[in-house]
């Protein structure tokens, strides 16, 4: 299976944090799976820390580095897919994540149920 892991879920991935439940652990950790993670999620990331919103330790891009995971570049595709998503969710970077999702044929692991709304496969944690 190819998964994208939203934003939450790659943080709480990379934190060993207890609100990643078990089966998505599976699916991140099974090496029958591959894994990426998006160009989008580390703006949305970036963003929020350089606002205040968000504390990040000085490692966590090696951090990153060190998993194996795919690194998801933000196509102009994926941009011109946004136009077709009905207006179900408001957060441009959940639309985008969606919307890459759909392009590339990734199932969006997830704990964000509107996203099941939408036409993509996805994955609730």
């Amino acid at each position: 299976m190819k998964i994208l892991l939203d934003t939450s879920v790659l943080l709480w991935w990379l934190n060993d944090d207890p609100t990643l439940g078990d089966l998505a652990r599976e699916l991140i950790a099974s090496p029958d799976n591959l894994v990426f993670y998006s160009a989008a999620s580390i703006w949305e990331i970036r963003l929020k820390q350089s606002i205040g919103k968000l504390d990040l330790p000085d490692d966590f891009a090696d951090a990153l580095a060190n998993q194996m995971f795919e690194a998801l570049s933000v196509t102009v595709e994926h941009a011109h897919a946004l136009r077709d998503l009905p207006p179900l969710h408001g957060d441009p970077f959940d639309r985008l994540l969606i919307a890459q999702a759909q392009c590339e044929r990734l199932t969006l692991v997830t704990r964000d149920s509107i996203l099941r709304q939408y036409d993509v496969a996805t994955s609730l944690v």
